[in-house]
């Protein structure tokens, strides 16, 4: 079911900052901040030759992250991301063997503007998953 990773988010509390570090320091191609209201995050995406890392910081105090800094004070990795060529599939096969999706079982529309759904984590060995249809 799986195809190749998208990307990997790390969770940072300024985003201005790591966003710096990464394209100054490190002298990878940065994105733009965007807002992503549905998901409650401002996202940036940092290329690279292989895969992306999409860097997460809340947006609003209401922002599903939050809680995730209550455990990880300084940010780290929040969630790993792996494309599929089917989410309504996927979903399909991931329900029918009783894994638990995030949310209402119907995909959400990512930063990317495709269709993702999160698996929980404790099905997955303590990651957090995101599925994202190619």
């Amino acid at each position: 079911m799986l195809g190749r990773l998208n990307h990997i988010a790390i969770a940072v509390k300024d985003i201005k900052s790591a966003s710096y570090t990464y394209r100054e320091i490190l002298g990878a191609k940065v994105s733009e901040p965007s807002d992503q209201i549905e998901h409650g995050v401002t996202v940036v995406f940092i290329e690279l030759p292989n895969t992306k890392i999409e860097l997460i910081t809340p947006l609003g105090e209401n922002s599903p992250i939050s809680n995730f800094f209550i455990k990880n004070k300084n940010g780290g990795i929040h969630h790993i991301c792996y494309e599929v060529k089917n989410i309504e599939t996927a979903i399909i096969n991931l329900t029918k063997k009783k894994y638990k999706l995030i949310g209402d079982n119907n995909p959400k529309i990512g930063a990317h503007g495709k269709p993702v759904i999160f698996l929980y984590p404790s099905d997955f060995y303590g990651t957090l998953i995101e599925l994202q249809e190619e």
